[in-house]
């Protein structure tokens, strides 16, 4: 995939949760002079609609040590992959708008998936698969996404980790994304695309 770098004025970061991508969105965005969007905060438009709220709310609806043992991760997979389609017009209009608006930006969030990306973003982005997942969980108990016990929270950074990461990694690869292990390396691929030297 192919894109004219000297007209980019918008970019994207995706990848595993707590991996760093909100940090690293927001110090591009603070370097270069551009929009930090971040994807998430359109959960709380979207939970106003009954059909996307069910996918706002998919996981906390569940029990989480249940879904943990009883979710492999071909199905974890798959659900974020749901949930991602679900609020993908949301998401593309929510990009369009801001394209609309000529701001540059930088976009991030977990729902960027590639495949989503590479059908309808005319700009590039990274994916970020976090460094190991001694990290992640570290990470994840600072900012926990789901269970406060540390046993869940060691197990969502399992998940994230162990299940979600190699598939971000094989959608980046098959999209044409380049996918960062190091988020300093992420930024300074991110600030690139921004014209930037890192």
């Amino acid at each position: 995939m192919s894109w004219d770098m000297r007209i980019m004025k918008y970019a994207f970061i995706s990848g595993i949760p707590v991996s760093g991508k909100s940090c690293v969105a927001a110090k591009v965005a603070k370097t270069v002079g551009v929009l930090h969007i971040e994807i998430d905060e359109l959960r709380k438009e979207m939970s106003k609609t009954p059909e996307l709220k069910k996918w706002v709310m998919f996981f906390w609806n569940q029990d989480e040590i249940e879904y943990w043992k009883n979710t492999d991760c071909n199905q974890q997979w798959e659900n974020l992959k749901n949930q991602s389609e679900a609020f993908w017009p949301t998401v593309l209009e929510k990009i369009k708008r801001v394209q609309k608006s000529g701001k540059p930006a930088i976009f991030e969030g977990v729902n960027l998936l590639p495949h989503l990306a590479a059908k309808d973003l005319q700009f590039p982005g990274v994916v970020l698969l976090g460094s190991s997942l001694e990290d992640i969980f570290e990470r994840n108990k600072k900012e926990p996404r789901w269970g406060k016990a540390k046993e869940l929270q060691k197990m969502e950074a399992e998940g994230f980790y162990n299940c979600e990461r190699p598939r971000y990694k094989a959608e980046a690869e098959k999209y044409g994304y380049q996918a960062f292990t190091d988020a300093s390396e992420a930024e300074k691929e991110l600030l690139k695309m921004f014209h930037q030297s890192a």
